[in-house]
């Protein structure tokens, strides 16, 4: 298996990719209250760079005026749903062949973890329990370079975020390829050069990555 020799890094999304997508868990939220399918995703996607999502992603708020003014935008939508319900969402399980994988690639090639992720502990970092915690952790460690929203203030997919994490791994955007399950987010990084994979199936995304850098994973 032939590697592509112009990769030097590989970049991973956490939730979603590392961990399970924490739209799941906002689906079966809004089967349980009824709700149209995929309705926060759609408040979230109103005002997509100015609303209190991304807004709480950059650092710009906190947890209280978050949950309030995702209050707001919900209600202007049709229902009324207070952001500290969606907090509690946000927490995924780690997909233990995931870590099994960027243990590997992390033998060959740079690897750096790139997250939109909320201040406070709201986030990848977001626990819900003691293990979780230290799953986590444990995950986090493994990269040599981990840029998160709420600590530069900036969000996928905003250009400055990926040149970040490009400045940080002292590499070109054509030297990486990067992981995401959305392809909002895969977008300007392909327009920037990188080697993009959609995470829809993780397996399928791992075939994948491994046709390109020449690894069985």
């Amino acid at each position: 298996m032939s590697a592509n020799p112009a990769i030097k890094a590989v970049l991973w999304d956490f939730g979603g990719v590392i961990s399970t997508s924490p739209f799941d868990a906002f689906r079966r939220f809004e089967a349980e209250r009824g709700l149209p399918r995929d309705f926060l995703r759609r408040v979230n996607s109103t005002n997509p760079h100015s609303n209190a999502w991304a807004c709480f992603e950059r650092g710009e708020i906190d947890s209280v005026v978050f949950g309030e003014r995702f209050l707001t935008e919900s209600t202007a939508l049709g229902t009324a749903i207070h952001g500290r319900e969606i907090l509690a969402l946000i927490s995924g399980d780690i997909r233990p062949r995931m870590v099994a994988a960027l243990k590997a690639v992390k033998t060959r090639y740079k690897i750096a973890c790139l997250t939109n992720n909320m201040p406070h502990g709201h986030g990848p970092s977001m626990t819900g329990s003691p293990e979780r915690a230290r799953q986590v952790a444990e995950v986090i460690a493994l990269f040599e370079v981990v840029v998160e929203s709420s600590k530069v203030g900036v969000r996928k997919p905003e250009p400055a975020f990926y040149e970040r994490a490009c400045s940080l791994l002292g590499i070109q955007p054509g030297e990486a390829v990067f992981l995401d399950d959305l392809g909002i987010n895969l977008k300007p990084a392909a327009a920037m050069g990188m080697t993009t994979i959609k995470v829809t199936d993780p397996d399928a995304a791992l075939a994948e990555l491994g046709r390109i850098i020449g690894m069985e994973l």
